[in-house]
């Protein structure tokens, strides 16, 4: 397989729907093991709209490149109460996918 599936987890802030459920946020990304493209991404958002919503911002950008960009088209577009968890979660999936890089090195 080309693609490897890597989990980001961040806290919830109290308050959210999801979070009466879960205590902490994911994002699942499927990644292009070579470019480190997001292929495909999922999160635990309560709604499917919203995980969808986060599954095409972050679809098409390179763990590679830092997640700088995305987070900010996450925080500017993503106006809901998991912002900045959301961010969180994406910064620990890059950092898991980059070690996962540095593994195969």
């Amino acid at each position: 397989m080309r693609t490897i599936l890597i989990a980001g987890h961040a806290r919830l802030p109290a308050g959210m729907a999801a979070q009466s459920v879960y205590e902490t946020i994911t994002i699942t990304a499927e990644v292009d093991k070579k470019y480190g493209v997001i292929v495909n991404a999922s999160c635990t958002l309560a709604t499917e709209h919203g995980r969808r919503f986060v599954h095409d911002i972050l679809k098409g950008y390179s763990l590679l490149d830092g997640v700088d960009e995305a987070v900010t088209a996450l925080k500017a577009h993503y106006l809901g109460k998991a912002g900045s968890a959301l961010a969180t979660a994406l910064r620990d999936l890059q950092k898991r996918f980059l070690i996962f890089k540095d593994k195969k090195s």
